[in-house]
């Protein structure tokens, strides 16, 4: 590890390495670590970004008063102790395990509780089980990109129906049977081939990375979002391709058909080229698999049953959504935005979606992102002072 690069930080931001979290040597970026007994937040980044997608939200938190941590979460960048094989153990990637990683590094850092938890994209699906499992440790949550529905439900008043078998989901045969045959993007994340796809694309792993946070940012005009009707064939192959793809494409195909301009590129500043080529070195060392396994777990159904232990549970703890207005993550899962807010999330401030932004929120708008965070810190302060 003291072989590897300097991370291009702002001022303020300092990167360090905690020992034995869940197993885990864990990389963490940190701000506001000058002064002890600061309030506490924790903030989880998504696929495919690290800990240094918060770096430009992190000074703004920290000038506010707050002790801010940002991991590399497991699978990610410099945190090790993860396998990084197809054919690792894939149940220590699971939602719960994850949520231990969250626990034991605030233990690490002597909290027993924190002011909020904030997670982005896949980090938003940590974030929200951290405040349902225990809202005692995380006392607010901020979702980003990637509402949250709740727990899977178990199965109700059956004992005396006849037993059902479960079946298979018919959307995947019924996309792949449409016209323009396509797929959806997290079961095609879940083959064995998908890490190999990025990590040796083509273009290199610097292009395809690119490529990637351009198709789903702002900048590509062809982000238009909306409600879907129903989770159908016809209506998921509504979504960009990044999300529902041409099924013969792999992803960094369908992204390289997208690839902006050097023009585009030169314009570009929320990621500019002195800026991304971190991204690409630290996934061209690693790989994109740790990363992937997360899905994996999801679309296997293997860990299911333990979520469904939580049947029924809602998220307590003040919680706010922001996301981009430009960003299709809102609405891929269709009925979910609206379900956080009417029935698994219970005290739920407010809904943002930030104008000039895409998926990648806290990185295009990083202003706008850092003063609604610390408004919805206040407002959940004053919720717990009443």
């Amino acid at each position: 590890m003291t072989a590897l690069p300097a991370i291009p930080l702002p001022s303020g931001i300092r990167s360090r390495f905690v020992e034995n979290i869940n197993g885990l040597r864990m990389h963490v970026l940190e701000a506001g670590y000058e002064t002890r007994g600061r309030p506490c937040v924790l903030l989880l980044h998504g696929f495919p970004e690290l800990a240094f997608s918060w770096r430009k939200v992190m000074p703004a938190l920290s000038e506010a008063g707050y002790h801010v941590i940002a991991p590399d979460q497991r699978g990610y960048g410099r945190t090790s102790g993860w396998n990084a094989s197809y054919d690792g153990d894939l149940a220590s990637f699971r939602l719960l395990n994850l949520v231990r990683d969250a626990l034991g590094l605030m233990s690490a850092f002597g909290y027993r509780s924190i002011d909020a938890v904030v997670g982005h994209d896949f980090g938003s699906f940590v974030a929200a089980w951290c405040a349902l499992v225990r809202p005692d440790v995380f006392r607010s949550v901020a979702l980003m990109s990637a509402p949250f529905a709740g727990p899977p439900p178990l199965p109700f008043d059956t004992a005396d129906r006849p037993a059902k078998p479960k079946l298979d989901d018919p959307v995947h045969r019924e996309l792949a049977a449409l016209p323009r045959p396509r797929k959806h993007y997290q079961w095609y994340y879940s083959t064995r081939h998908a890490n190999a796809d990025m990590h040796h694309a083509p273009q290199g792993v610097h292009d395809f990375l690119r490529a990637y946070y351009h198709h789903k940012s702002a900048d590509w005009k062809g982000n238009q979002p909306y409600p879907l009707k129903s989770w159908t064939a016809s209506e998921l192959a509504k979504l960009p391709t990044y999300y529902v793809m041409d099924l013969a494409r792999n992803m960094a195909e369908t992204v390289a058909e997208e690839m902006p301009d050097t023009a585009a590129i030169a314009d570009n500043k929320w990621l500019p080229d002195n800026q991304l080529p971190f991204y690409s070195a630290e996934y061209a060392r690693t790989g994109f698999q740790g990363g992937l396994q997360w899905y994996r777990c999801g679309t296997s159904g293997a860990f299911t049953g333990e979520l469904e232990t939580f049947s029924g549970r809602t998220i307590d703890v003040p919680s706010c959504f922001i996301s981009g207005k430009k960003d299709w993550g809102t609405y891929q899962r269709p009925g979910v935005f609206e379900a956080m807010q009417s029935s698994a999330c219970t005290q739920m401030i407010g809904c943002h979606l930030v104008e000039g932004a895409g998926h990648w929120v806290q990185q295009e708008q990083p202003e706008e992102v850092a003063r609604l965070l610390l408004q919805f810190f206040r407002q959940a302060a004053e919720r717990a002072a009443r």
